[in-house]
């Protein structure tokens, strides 16, 4: 956000929020129904591509988000290692306002000038466009730039830009609308000049954007790619094409390398960055990174996807929830699915950084829905178990077991793994004793008595024994799980766990299989406490509904710019948070498996190491040197 912001600094259509491309349906269904209705002879081909080649830059630029944020994640060749942070995704998640911006100037113009006889390919048009682009709009843009830089266009427009100092690819297009203009006038010239010339074709118009468009996302993408082999062969090549490390000098240091694509400006008015080949030469260099703790956790539903990091950046940045546009986008999803029942292996979905230990997060190419397969079971511990053998031969310290896969019956809580390979020097987690932590803590004090429904589970046989314990009536409502956790309890403990038809308990401690319907025989004003890895959907307005075992981060751990599937910002898992205070503490031992650790050992932990407590649904206010949602 610029400090001043300067008049036309928002976009004419930011009121209209996600329904912004409205101001392009006009246009988009009068030219493709034309092209349906008319005779071959009268047909405007060019005119009914336009709005396809707007959606081609969108999914050419989203290809570039991904792509980036995965490599970035890995580590090689990645040139500025500082973090982003959500409110820089919060500024960028506008950067189609830039295609629609231009879409419409093209209908507009296309309304006064016929293109139907633009032809294909004019090889005069796109030497013209080429000429045009080397000489007046590189030499403009840099003195345009330059402008840009001074105090009062710099607080008015173009400090929004340079808000990013770790860019992404599409850093390229966030600017205030006014600053836009500009741009687009610069970019006009050779395309304006071939238009009204009668020497445009389809071919020069489309391949000059599409260059436009692979350069800026390029020259933002935080990582190397450009071989040095290149510069050795044609050494003049330095002064004729951009990298994207001798851009990202320019959003550290902004008195140096203004060029556009050529940094040959740069060098003749001495604004070249002297560090410029060090940097290049460094990045393209740079190993992939080691982690010291990983997360292993699976993809939810078909959709979720989009909600990954490497997804749509401002979905992954708030909590899943379905989009209708999800609908439109079933070709895509039906794809994936296809690609990860064939093809699928673990991947790496992100990189967080806590103090000194460098984190990531992995994820089975699994829905939820196959982990209550039996026939899939086999495969799903073979992808689980590549990744443990993976972990240790990188030499990583912890690997938790996030969502599904720590269950019971797929791998004994993955005691599976600790069996079959005993000399694993990577210790497992699967963060139950901080979920029972979690769940003891969040109960309202003064209780008496809970009741504890849902499935039988490690997590909840050590709930039921701390509280019958600590002398709170713990009630449950079937007679099978009444068994089961009588069973586990000793007989000081099982006095206090009861099988009772009674409702009158506020406080619901519930796990999965927890259905709807047994919710509706709450109480009015229950207090439900999830023990389960996935969330409770909310049918009650008159309860509270607490989030399933998580607590909110601290400040320090960063690059945290997603969120973690339901959980909301910052907000992070038991299993996750597990994973990091075992590698913080140097606990030597496993904790899948059976219950090894002192719950309030590991409470105390993650307090000391800043991690707030949740209460109704809600980070607590009090916590120190903590900011709640």
């Amino acid at each position: 956000m610029a400090s001043k912001p300067g008049i036309l600094y928002d976009w004419p259509w930011t009121p209209l929020g996600n329904f912004k491309y409205v101001v392009l349906a006009p246009w988009a269904f009068y030219h493709t129904y034309s092209f349906v209705a008319k005779g071959a002879s009268e047909r405007n081909l060019p005119m009914v591509l336009i709005f396809p080649f707007l959606l081609s830059r969108m999914l050419h630029n989203q290809i570039w988000i991904s792509f980036s944020r995965y490599r970035t994640a890995k580590g090689n060749n990645r040139i500025v290692d500082k973090t982003i942070e959500f409110e820089q995704i919060d500024r960028e998640r506008n950067w189609d306002d830039n295609i629609i911006f231009n879409g419409i100037i093209v209908y507009l113009v296309t309304m006064f000038k016929s293109t139907a006889n633009m032809p294909f390919w004019r090889t005069d048009g796109v030497i013209i466009t080429i000429l045009l682009h080397i000489g007046p709009v590189e030499f403009l843009y840099y003195w345009l730039h330059r402008a840009l830089h001074h105090h009062f266009l710099y607080s008015r427009y173009h400090q929004h830009h340079h808000s990013s100092i770790v860019t992404e690819p599409i850093t390229s297009v966030i600017h205030p609308f006014g600053e836009h203009i500009a741009y687009f006038l610069l970019f006009a010239i050779p395309l304006a000049t071939t238009f009204f010339s009668g020497t445009a074709s389809i071919v020069s118009f489309v391949g000059y954007i599409s260059c436009i468009d692979f350069m800026n996302n390029m020259g933002h993408c935080n990582f190397e790619l450009i071989p040095n082999c290149l510069f050795a062969m044609f050494p003049p090549l330095k002064y004729l094409m951009y990298t994207p490390s001798f851009h990202s000098l320019h959003h550290t240091q902004f008195r140096t390398n203004y060029s556009l694509f050529m940094p040959l400006y740069d060098y003749l008015y001495d604004t070249m960055d002297i560090s410029s080949d060090t940097l290049y030469k460094t990045s393209l260099n740079r190993q992939e990174d080691s982690p010291d703790v990983v997360h292993l956790t699976h993809l939810t539903t078909p959709e979720s996807i989009y909600h990954l990091r490497l997804g749509f950046a401002s979905l992954a940045s708030k909590p899943h929830d379905f989009k209708w546009y999800f609908w439109f986008l079933w070709p895509v999803t039906l794809w994936s699915v296809m690609v990860n029942w064939f093809y699928g292996r673990t991947f790496l979905v992100e990189r967080n950084v806590f103090k000194n230990l460098k984190l990531q997060i992995w994820a089975i190419p699994k829905y939820s829905v196959q982990y209550f397969a039996q026939w899939q079971r086999e495969s799903i511990n073979a992808l689980i178990e590549g990744a443990i053998l993976e972990a240790e031969e990188k030499g990583i310290k912890v690997l938790s077991l996030g969502l599904l896969n720590q269950e019971e019956e797929l791998n004994g809580n993955g005691e599976l793994y600790i069996r079959r390979h005993p000399q694993l020097k990577v210790k497992l987690v699967d963060g139950s004793n901080l979920a029972v932590a979690i769940v003891l803590n969040s109960i309202p004090k003064g209780a008496s008595e809970v009741v504890l429904r849902g499935k039988p589970s490690k997590v909840a046989y050590s709930i039921a024994f701390a509280l019958c314990q600590g002398g709170i009536q713990v009630n449950t409502l079937h007679e099978d799980e009444h068994k089961k956790l009588k069973a586990r309890l000793n007989p000081v403990a099982g006095s206090n766990l009861i099988m009772s038809k009674h409702y009158s308990a506020k406080t619901w401690i519930v796990g999965g299989g927890f259905t709807e319907e047994d919710q509706l025989k709450a109480p009015k004003g229950t207090t439900f406490i999830p023990f389960s890895h996935f969330p409770l959907k909310k049918v009650r307005k008159d309860c509270l509904y607490y989030y399933t075992p998580s607590m909110l981060a601290p400040k320090y751990l960063e690059n945290l710019d997603s969120c973690e599937n339901w959980l909301p910002r910052r907000v992070m898992s038991a299993s996750r948070i597990a994973g990091i205070l075992h590698a913080l503490e140097n606990w030597n031992e496993n904790e899948c498996g059976k219950m090894v650790f002192d719950i309030e050992k590991i409470w105390q932990a993650s307090l000391d190491h800043g991690f707030c407590p949740l209460m109704m649904g809600s980070p607590v206010i009090q916590c120190n040197n903590l900011t709640p949602i």
